[in-house]
């Protein structure tokens, strides 16, 4: 089955790329591929790079930046988004419900094992309600295209979802590089997201908390693989960017050191995982989170962005219950589906999954950036025969989903456009309102016929375009 091209329909352009084609006609090959290697250029010396852990060689990557844009229609991103902010609100929904009343597991909608036996889950969170109530105040929507009008949610990030600097930063070297292309074509604006997030923090400071609130990023560190982009994000919300030795607990609230002495925090928008956010709650060998700041949580003394446990929201086990999370909480079907899934502790979802391993996607449920997963058609027997024994021994740890054909859009050759998979993450700011810049990060598997768009797993990013129309 040949994928969905979102360039080009039965050899001619597609609407949304019409203008973007006369402009493309025009151009001097050579032109464009020293234009590619200027952006490259200013990657390298704006320092947009990524880690890589395990690896000794290369352990900064900068991320691989393709110059053709992905462009979407004003009509495809308000449907889009429609289905992005049911999605969200029944997020936070469920995050509320699951530790106060929970009611969905009353109502027998999911199990409870698959809640109560969730490492995602943190029982420390049952009660205690986050300033506004928001808990996912910043999301990250994976959505995949296989067709004209068929959109798919392949996976929910709300713990700490990362790759909105690289949108940013992909949109102004294009900007830099072809500025005659922005009076040509109409495309919505990104650059005002560190704004809104600024904006979008503010508005769910603590209640105690009067007038304008102090808002710092906590980052692990500059070994961390997104570190450039806690930098970043705090640079551009003019805030304080700290790490965990910087703070502490001064007369029940979270200050952080300056030259003039410690200086009270209202919102903390944290860029480490829960098990190493307070040593005194979970991992006591931590030494990158603050000592006693859950304490100040449940007191009501500072807001957490994203709220300690809503990582079970991202676990794909959960993700393959959200056709009946959104509709129970919003009493609507999902605007945007799912990719069917099969969970693999369920027997004869596993036993099916076993028989037909090598057409499928296996992922864990706890995974992240393309490590760990099976590409099916892609591996060898004896990758197959190994991954097998896994699912066998531990089946709970998985689910499998269809190879869905992905659609393509095309990359900057040496010998001109080639067709490449892609999918698209926007981001989603929920506080006194929801907020979702036009576009998002697009990424894209550079490698011919590969499916893995992960940067960790060799793929890029393009700047992603939504029509003012």
């Amino acid at each position: 089955m040949t994928p969905f091209d979102e360039m080009r329909l039965g050899g001619q352009a597609r609407d949304p790329y019409e203008d973007y084609q006369r402009w493309f006609d025009r151009q001097d090959p050579k032109r464009l591929k020293k234009k590619a290697d200027d952006a490259e250029r200013v990657f390298r010396r704006t320092g947009i790079t990524f880690a890589v852990y395990g690896e000794q060689e290369a352990a900064e990557r900068l991320i691989p930046f393709d110059i053709v844009p992905r462009i979407i229609s004003g009509k495809e991103w308000r449907r889009l988004v429609q289905g992005i902010e049911q999605r969200v609100q029944a997020l936070n929904a469920f995050l509320e419900d699951i530790y106060h009343r929970q009611e969905i597991l009353r109502a027998g909608r999911l199990p409870r094992e698959i809640i109560s036996n969730n490492e995602a889950f943190l029982p420390e969170m049952i009660g205690v309600r986050p300033p506004g109530g928001v808990y996912t105040h910043i999301t990250g929507v994976d959505i995949v295209r296989t067709g004209e009008n068929d959109f798919f949610v392949l996976e929910d990030n709300a713990r700490t979802p990362s790759g909105v600097s690289y949108m940013l930063e992909n949109r102004e070297t294009m900007m830099q590089l072809f500025p005659e292309l922005f009076q040509q074509v109409k495309v919505l604006p990104v650059e005002h997201y560190p704004r809104l997030l600024r904006q979008s923090l503010n508005a769910v400071k603590p209640q105690n908390c009067e007038g304008a609130p102090t808002v710092a990023v906590l980052t692990p560190g500059s070994f961390n693989s997104a570190y450039f982009e806690h930098a970043f994000l705090a640079d551009q919300m003019g805030v304080e960017l700290v790490e965990g030795p910087d703070l502490r607990v001064v007369d029940g609230h979270v200050a952080m050191r300056t030259t003039q002495g410690y200086k009270r925090i209202d919102v903390l928008y944290r860029r480490i995982d829960d098990d190493y956010l307070d040593p005194l709650t979970f991992r006591s060998d931590s030494v990158l989170g603050v000592p006693g700041i859950m304490d100040v949580y449940r007191a009501g003394n500072i807001t957490i962005a994203n709220a300690p446990g809503t990582g079970i929201s991202d676990d794909k086990a959960i993700y393959s219950y959200m056709p009946e999370i959104v509709e129970f909480y919003t009493g609507s079907k999902a605007i945007l589906p799912n990719v069917p899934t099969w969970r693999c502790s369920e027997p004869d979802s596993l036993a099916y999954v076993l028989d037909h391993l090598d057409e499928l996607v296996v992922k864990e449920v706890h995974g992240s950036g393309g490590y760990g997963m099976l590409v099916g058609p892609a591996a060898s027997k004896k990758e197959l025969s190994a991954f097998a024994a896994k699912l066998r021994a531990r089946p709970k740890n998985y689910i499998a989903q269809p190879t869905l054909s992905l659609s393509t859009c095309p990359i900057m050759t040496g010998k001109g456009l080639a067709p490449r998979h892609v999918d698209l993450r926007p981001f989603v700011l929920v506080s006194d309102r929801i907020r979702i810049v036009p576009g998002g990060l697009t990424r894209v598997a550079l490698k011919k016929g590969s499916l893995v768009v992960n940067s960790s797993q060799g793929g890029g990013t393009k700047d992603t375009w939504v029509l003012d129309d």
